[in-house]
């Protein structure tokens, strides 16, 4: 079950992506309406077709060090990690269906 967890420091991150297998990380502010709009379109994906992703959300405004560190200095910016590595990154003009092609295929791999 995909739940919301924020994310705060650089140290509680890298925990994070070493004992999880896949991980959503979803930067963004709360003044961004775009990002708004998206995070529940992300988090249905992710609850209907890919389960066993981690969804994440960073706040660009209280974390810049993560922001910094995963060069995510757009919003809304998602980074999808599957056994610690980057894999997917998309920014600004991100499409579901788009997200959900670019996820599938290391998803299978890893988990069918």
């Amino acid at each position: 079950m995909t739940k919301s967890n924020s994310v705060n420091s650089l140290e509680e991150l890298e925990k994070i992506l070493k004992s999880k297998i896949a991980v959503l990380l979803y930067f963004n502010t709360i003044s961004c309406s775009v990002g708004e709009s998206l995070e529940p379109k992300v988090k249905n994906l992710l609850i209907n077709n890919f389960p066993k992703v981690n969804f994440y959300t960073i706040d660009l405004n209280f974390s810049p060090k993560v922001a910094a560190k995963y060069s995510a200095f757009v919003e809304p910016t998602i980074i999808v990690f599957f056994e610690g590595k980057e894999t997917i990154r998309k920014s600004r003009n991100i499409g579901i269906y788009e997200l959900q092609e670019a996820i599938e295929r290391p998803y299978k791999l890893i988990f069918e």
